[in-house]
Formats: C-alpha cells, sequence, structure tokens
C-alpha cells in the first residue's frame, strides 16, 4: 500500500490564453517600448517621409525631429513664443508646417531648420496643418471656426473658408489624389468635405455625432474615417458620403487615427489607453496595443517599423518592429546558443545502449516533491495549524487560492468544524473577513458558501459565549450570504424572462424538445434560503 503524502491540487485560475491569429503573431514582434519624457502633453507625431528613420513631435513650444534609431534630437525647431500645435512633414520631407497659440502657421525647411515662411490672419489658436497633394499649398484648420488655404511660394491666402464649424476646428485631413479636395472636422460634430473648385466650396455637411477629434483618408481617397467620442465612423465618398460602418471599440475618447501596413490597417488611439488595430477590408479588431497613459498621439513608420505613441502627460512610448531577415549580432549569439543547447539535448536523449536491447525504461523512484508548511500540518491531521497557516496576510493577499484549498480539503474531510472551534476572536473574525471579502468571486463560490454554512452551523446555539465583535463579522457574513442568495434570484428571473422572449421568438420547428432543469439550490425557494443565513444579535 502507498503511503506517501500528496500535496494538495491547487487551482491556479489563469486566464483563458489569446487565440493566435496571424495579426497577433505580426504585432507580437513588437519590442519592448522604449520611452521618451517630454514637459507637456503630446500634440502630435508625425514621420518623415525622405528620412523614415526621423519623427517629429510637436510638444508645448517646441518641435523637434528625434531619430528612430538614436532616441535622439536631430533638429530642434524651437521658434515659437507660445504653445505650437500640429508639425507635418511634406509629402517629400523637405518643408515642415506648424500652427501656434497665437494663429501664426509657420514654414520651416527641414535641413537649415530656417523659417521660411509665417502666416498670418487667423485670430485664434491653429491646431492642425496640412499640405495638398501637389505639394504648392497649405491648408490651416483654427480654432476661429475658419479653414484658409495658403499658397506656400508668395505667403498669401488663397481662399477662406468663414463660419465653416460653429465651435474649434481641430481635424482635418487632405485628399491623397485630388489636391483640390479636403475635409474639416469641428468640436459641433460636423464634418465638411470641400471642393477648392466649385463656387459653393462646402460640397457636403456629415455628422458625426460627437465632437471630432481626428479625420483620415485611406490610399486611394475614396474613403475617409471620422473619430470623435467613443466612436470611429468610415464614409464612402463615392456613393454620397454614405456611413459604411462605425466602429465603438473603444470606451473612452478617440484621439487619433493613422494607417500601417500600407493602408492594410487602421490604427486609433484613444484616452482608454489602448491603441485598436483594423483590417481595412473588414473593419474588424485584430489586434489592441496597450499604453500606461491616456494616448494622444500616433505615428506609424513606414513599413510598420516602428509605432509611436504620445501620452497626455509627456511621455512618448517607441515600439520598433523586430526585422528577422536580418538577426543582429545578440541574436546571432542566442541562435547559435540555442543550437548548441539543442544538440546536447539530443546526445543525451539519444544514446546507445548496447548492454541491454529494451523499448523503454520504466525507473522505479518516483520524484519527490517539497510539501509546503500547510500540507505537512495536514499529513499530521493539525487541522487548525494548517488553517492558521494559509489564514497569513500576506498568504492571503497573494495566494487566496492556498487559503480556499484548504478549505476546500478541510470540508472534504469534514474536520471545518473541528479547525474552528475553541479558536481566539482575531482568528474567527479573520476566517470570517475572508469569506465576505472573497465569497463574490466566481471561482471561489461554491467552496466559500459550504465553508459560510459551516460556520454558521458552528456559532448556532452557542452565540453567547463570543464577543461583540466576533458577532458583528457574523452579521456581515450573513448579509454577504443574503446578498449573494438576492444575486441569484435576480439571475434566474433574467433567465425566465431571457427563456420567455426566445421561445416566442422560435418557430414550433426550432423550439428545443427538452427542458434543463435548473440546480437544487436554484429551486430552493429564496425565503426559505436567506432565513438559513440571518442572525439577530441584542
Amino acid at each position: 500500500m502507498d503511503s506517501r503524502f500528496y500535496a494538495l491540487n491547487i487551482r491556479r485560475y489563469q486566464q483563458r490564453a489569446q487565440v493566435e491569429t496571424p495579426d497577433t503573431i505580426y504585432w507580437e514582434r513588437l519590442e519592448k517600448p522604449e520611452f521618451l519624457k517630454e514637459c507637456n502633453t503630446i500634440d502630435y507625431l508625425d514621420f518623415s517621409p525622405s528620412e523614415p528613420d526621423n519623427f517629429v513631435v510637436t510638444c508645448s513650444v517646441r518641435v523637434q525631429i528625434y531619430n528612430l534609431v538614436t532616441k535622439l534630437v536631430v533638429k530642434n525647431l524651437s521658434r515659437f513664443q507660445k504653445t505650437a500645435y500640429g508639425a507635418t512633414f511634406r509629402q517629400d520631407g523637405r518643408l515642415l508646417a506648424a500652427g501656434d497659440e497665437e494663429g501664426h502657421v509657420k514654414l520651416f525647411d527641414t535641413t537649415s531648420r530656417n523659417i521660411l515662411r509665417i502666416f498670418k490672419g487667423h485670430k485664434a489658436p491653429v491646431h492642425r496643418t496640412f499640405f495638398t497633394n501637389d505639394k504648392l499649398q497649405l491648408t490651416s484648420f483654427c480654432d476661429d471656426k475658419s479653414v484658409r488655404l495658403w499658397d506656400v511660394s508668395n505667403e498669401k491666402v488663397v481662399k477662406t473658408y468663414n463660419d465653416a464649424h460653429t465651435d474649434y476646428i481641430r481635424a482635418g485631413a487632405m485628399h491623397p489624389v485630388a489636391g483640390n479636395m479636403f475635409v474639416s472636422g469641428g468640436y459641433d460634430g460636423k464634418i465638411n468635405l470641400y471642393d477648392t473648385r466649385a463656387e459653393n466650396a462646402i460640397q457636403r455637411t456629415l455628422n458625426h455625432g460627437s465632437p471630432v477629434e481626428s479625420l483620415l483618408f485611406m490610399p486611394n481617397g475614396s474613403i475617409f474615417i471620422s473619430a470623435g467620442g467613443n466612436q470611429v465612423r468610415v464614409w464612402d465618398l463615392i456613393s454620397g458620403c454614405r456611413l459604411l460602418t462605425m466602429m465603438s471599440q473603444h470606451h473612452k475618447t478617440v484621439t487619433c487615427l493613422r494607417l500601417g501596413t500600407d493602408g492594410r490597417r487602421l490604427f486609433s488611439g484613444g484616452l482608454d489607453r489602448h491603441v485598436k488595430i483594423y483590417d481595412t477590408t473588414t473593419y474588424k479588431t485584430v489586434h489592441t496595443l496597450t499604453y500606461p497613459n491616456a494616448v494622444v498621439s500616433l505615428a506609424v513608420a513606414g513599413a510598420d517599423q516602428a509605432v509611436v505613441a504620445g501620452m497626455v502627460d509627456g511621455l512618448i512610448s517607441i515600439k520598433r518592429m523586430i526585422v528577422e531577415n536580418k538577426p543582429s549580432h545578440l541574436n546571432k549569439i542566442r541562435v547559435s546558443h540555442a543550437a548548441k543547447e539543442r544538440k546536447k539535448l539530443v546526445k543525451k536523449l539519444i544514446r546507445p545502449d548496447t548492454s541491454q536491447v529494451v523499448d523503454h525504461t520504466i525507473k522505479d523512484r518516483v520524484k519527490s516533491t517539497k510539501l509546503q508548511t500547510f500540507d505537512v500540518h495536514l499529513r499530521k491531521f493539525n487541522f487548525k495549524k494548517a488553517l492558521d497557516e494559509v489564514l497569513v496576510p500576506r498568504q492571503v493577499e497573494k495566494h487566496p487560492e492556498n487559503t480556499v484549498a484548504v478549505i476546500t480539503e478541510l470540508l472534504q474531510r469534514r474536520a471545518l468544524d473541528k479547525a474552528l472551534t475553541e479558536r481566539t476572536d482575531a482568528v474567527l473574525i479573520q476566517f470570517i473577513d475572508f469569506l465576505c471579502t472573497h465569497m463574490g468571486e466566481i471561482r471561489f463560490m461554491r467552496p466559500l458558501m459550504n465553508a459560510a454554512n459551516t460556520v454558521l452551523d458552528v456559532f448556532e446555539g452557542s452565540c453567547v459565549s463570543y464577543s461583540l465583535k466576533v458577532m458583528e463579522a457574523l452579521q456581515r457574513l450573513s448579509t454577504a450570504v443574503q446578498a449573494e442568495i438576492a444575486l441569484t434570484v435576480e439571475m434566474l428571473q433574467l433567465k425566465g424572462a431571457m427563456d420567455t422572449i426566445i421561445g416566442v421568438s422560435l418557430n414550433d420547428s426550432d423550439r428545443p424538445k427538452t427542458r434543463i432543469a435548473a440546480p437544487r439550490e436554484a429551486r430552493m425557494q429564496p425565503s426559505a434560503r436567506a432565513e438559513k443565513y440571518v442572525i439577530y444579535v441584542d
């Protein structure tokens, strides 16, 4: 007969593993983030088209160009008296435009850092500036509710659209193919579509339903996307700006939009600290990136080389893509070391033995496992010491599953009542508080409800001999049990209502032939169950 004592099988309750998809595998190749810290909220991020390793950061009164590899400032454009906004590169990367709080739009040469033009005319902060597709004009979107089109060469206004919105204009996007078309989004929830060739410049006005934070055109120009509130909306430009679909994957405001993977993936960042990645063919979420704070700006390098996110506290997160085709020197060392270890393992497993010709060798000796302290006490039938071991505050806080495992073992041995009798008030109150704290967790509910029943049976008829603090703890336990019973009753009522609705909607042929009976505990009368756990304190 085997006299060995086996340790408790403690359930870990791990979260369900995420289903692996090609997108999950691809985006998991992003390295651990590297962080840069600025002094204020990161207003805007943009990658240089000519030098893909450089990206511009707009923050406070500075516009700085960083190198993606070294994480150092390459150029510092600090020609702003007040806050700068929305610095963006031209399509060739040679020029950079940014608005400021004074209502000016400044044009810089990215090579020499000189100011080439200062466009004056707005009466409020200019938050977004974008170059047209032909690179000859510049559009500015301002808080004075106007949109202006500037000529880059002579520093003059080409067209002004006053009162384009009834609130601040904080978003805009230029058509990637037609240089005469662009859209603007305001805090009035409206989206305006412009055509500079027509007499009536505003061709159409759409309603996003929330203050518009960001706008984006797809690469072919037939679809544009708007973000505001917790929604991302997709509009079909060809069919008269028809709403194609709407995504509500964020539970807080969506602040920025970007494209990746050559336009096949859409990124949306929000104040909920998440960046959602969508497939632009189905507009379904394929991956999620999580950040330490609210994301207010986003930039994606060409060929998905890096994803850079700016946060509300001035933190910049840089996640670079691991290139498998060109392994680094460190990766080569790791690969060679792994190959050597693999060879050693193969030699150990496949070792010829000419002494005996056998298929398998079965070892008689079983590897012994080290028992934990509460297992040792359970082996010696010291139930009180085993319970005390798992009621230590550090054990309860970090490993409540150990405490539940010991309680379950004591219940199975019918020894929990023995472990609770003749105990001090402090131990009893600690045990009851553990039951009240973790009884609402679905993973612990069944064993702890049985433990609560045992506790109430132990104290039944002998309440006079216990102190007032113990009686108050028992009252808390009774309240917690009744709350769980009331919640169960409500869930059963909801289930009954849903079954009725589903049953009415089904046809006779689709209606199920059998009915699954509710558990015995669920069929008990609520009042009878509740009365069992009521304790009265004088």
